[in-house]
């Protein structure tokens, strides 16, 4: 059930950015001091992190690109990655509360 939680949180927020343009990514995220790509991006990191740790791999930096509208989609991939991992059901739901959170502050 976790894995489906993931999906749709991923989905959702996906939904609500997938159509910004670059303006919209720099803005700073509600609340903080970070701008709104860089608050996604650290949670494709930490989703990347939670993956490299159920496969037993060593962590790796995702990479930053230059185009902050490929952003959804490093997320998708690393969402994916996570599941297909086949993690316990509390790493998907940690995973899927840290994406709602995201999507709260964006």
């Amino acid at each position: 059930m976790s894995a489906v939680e993931l999906d749709r949180a991923v989905e959702l927020l996906v939904r609500q950015v997938g159509h910004w343009q670059q303006p919209r990514w720099s803005a700073a995220a509600e609340g903080g001091n970070v701008s709104r790509a860089d608050l996604v991006h650290k949670l494709v990191q930490e989703i990347a992190n939670l993956a490299a740790d159920v496969e037993g791999e060593p962590r790796r930096d995702v990479p930053r690109l230059d185009n902050d509208l490929a952003l959804p989609d490093q997320l998708r991939v690393v969402a994916a990655d996570l599941v297909a991992a086949g993690p316990p059901d509390a790493v998907l739901a940690g995973a899927a509360a840290a994406v709602a959170a995201t999507r709260s502050a964006l």
